[in-house]
């Protein structure tokens, strides 16, 4: 897998500087938030078609690093 950072950005104009996955408004607290209520990655990725399986991985990657 790619570095997680590849995928996430921060940035303090965007979800008041909140960690969200790159050309996208969704927040990393918000795959985290689906996991933590028995989402499956895939069905997090047909609920918010922008996302990839890579960004889901990613989101992981970046609460792990935290």
């Amino acid at each position: 897998m790619n570095s997680w950072q590849e995928h996430i950005s921060i940035n303090p104009k965007v979800c008041h500087g909140k960690p969200c996955i790159k050309g996208t408004r969704i927040m990393v607290s918000v795959i985290l938030d689906n996991l933590a209520d028995g989402l499956t990655p895939e069905e997090i990725v047909a609920e918010y078609p922008p996302l990839r399986l890579e960004d889901v991985r990613a989101a992981i990657a970046c609460a792990a690093a935290k």
